[in-house]
């Protein structure tokens, strides 16, 4: 049954469009990242992890919230998401549209079972310490959340602030103005 009910959730996955992966651990090594640009291509890309302009700790709850729950960046910052999992349950921060988001969250309600093996979230056990690196390549404001059945409709969500562009680089405490 389970077998079935796993097939059924990634034809519904390909019916939805829904640019997510489930239940291949090893998809991203044979896949790689290549096979998520339409959905990267709007929140950025994976970062890479010698080039991390700045970490961001966050913590996850069974209070089913994230802390802090928006995070500002600059557009082109490559961070480091260093997710502390304080509660009992197993949480994640997937990054995503609202949209992309709450459809995903629909299917991990009706499949709670499915694994996530995508580079634009991270699964951490009660407990536990997990690692997401983005680089935010777009201004704007863009979503993540804990899909684990029920925890986004409880409201674990959150939102990243994307400035536009990076301001000048500074020298000496002055901006570095070219002439």
């Amino acid at each position: 049954m389970k077998h079935v009910n796993k097939l059924l959730a990634i034809g519904l996955i390909a019916i939805c469009g829904v640019a997510f992966a489930h239940g291949d651990k090893d998809h991203d090594k044979k896949a790689g990242a290549s096979s998520h640009e339409g959905h990267a291509s709007s929140l950025g890309k994976p970062g890479d992890p010698k080039k991390v302009s700045r970490t961001v700790d966050i913590t996850m709850s069974d209070a089913m919230r994230f802390s802090p729950s928006t995070v500002s960046v600059k557009r082109n910052e490559t961070i480091r998401f260093v997710l502390r999992n304080e509660g009992k349950l197993k949480h994640e921060m997937v990054l995503g549209t609202i949209k992309e988001l709450k459809e995903h969250a629909a299917l991990m309600l009706k499949f709670p079972e499915m694994e996530h093996a995508d580079p634009n979230q991270a699964s951490v056990e009660a407990g536990k310490t997990g690692e997401l690196v983005w680089q935010f390549t777009k201004p704007g404001t863009f979503d993540f959340a804990c899909l684990q059945a029920g925890h986004f409709e409880a409201g674990m969500k959150g939102n990243v602030v994307v400035a536009g562009a990076a301001p000048p680089a500074k020298v000496d405490g002055h901006a570095d103005h070219k002439h």
